[in-house]
């Protein structure tokens, strides 16, 4: 059996191995479509918070519109300033509260990025400071998954075991396992079964229900125009919370 190497809390986007592995296992596909489309064909100021590798960030900047990307991990970040067309945006390390004021026409959250802003006073500040973040009308658009579809049942090591091919021709397995789920967190383990060892990333990810989500919303500034169920605007009841909303 391979050694255990001790991993750091969501170091899929901080230890620059794992990024590499996340950056192979996540290419563009329909969440990113829905993203772009919901930006829009005409040229707009769009801020990415929590863009990791930069997958939309890139993309979005290639159909014209000009991105700030925000993240906080220094290792996805420099993964996205290698990428072609990296030069065209502009890179933040940092939080919501690093924003500039009245910038943005748009604001997209992917990649379910919402839910790793677990405590509710932080996410307060989080909806606070994009309401700065954008002039008067602009939109934000996030994904969040709808805990009535309990989705979380599916992370162990049957059903969400996957292999990832990384540029240098190796093949990682890997796969998660829920170790708690209580008052909307769900905490887990993904397995990462590296040749030299397994190395490990710990998340918490917060569940926040339809109802909670347009509350944290309406209290911070916000007009809810649309909260679809899935990639193809389904009602909700297919598995996600895809919200567009409005500064106030």
């Amino acid at each position: 059996m391979c050694p255990y190497i001790q991993g750091m809390r969501d170091s899929e986007f901080r230890d620059a191995r794992l990024v590499m592995l996340y950056d192979a296992a996540y290419r563009w596909a329909r969440d990113d479509d829905f993203f772009l489309g919901m930006v829009g064909q005409t040229p707009v100021r769009v801020l990415d918070l929590g863009c990791g590798t930069g997958r939309l960030a890139l993309g979005m900047a290639a159909a014209g519109h000009a991105v700030t990307g925000i993240d906080p991990a220094r290792a996805s970040l420099d993964a996205a300033r290698t990428k072609p067309g990296a030069a065209e945006i502009t890179w933040i390390e940092g939080t919501s509260a690093d924003a500039p004021s009245a910038a943005f026409d748009v604001v997209v959250m992917t990649s379910h990025v919402a839910q790793f802003i677990v405590d509710d006073a932080e996410w307060e500040r989080t909806l606070a400071d994009l309401r700065r973040a954008l002039v008067p009308g602009g939109r934000l658009v996030f994904d969040s998954r709808d805990p009535s579809a309990r989705g979380w049942e599916r992370w162990n090591p049957v059903d969400s075991r996957t292999r990832t091919t990384l540029p240098d021709g190796r093949v990682i397995p890997w796969w998660t396992e829920v170790t708690d789920v209580a008052e909307g967190r769900v905490t887990f383990l993904h397995h990462y079964d590296f040749p030299e060892g397994e190395l490990l990333s710990s998340s918490t990810m917060r569940f926040r229900s339809e109802d909670e989500i347009r509350s944290s919303l309406y209290d911070n500034g916000f007009v809810v125009e649309e909260i679809y169920g899935g990639w193809d605007r389904e009602p909700v009841g297919a598995g996600e919370l895809l919200v567009i909303a409005r500064r106030s």
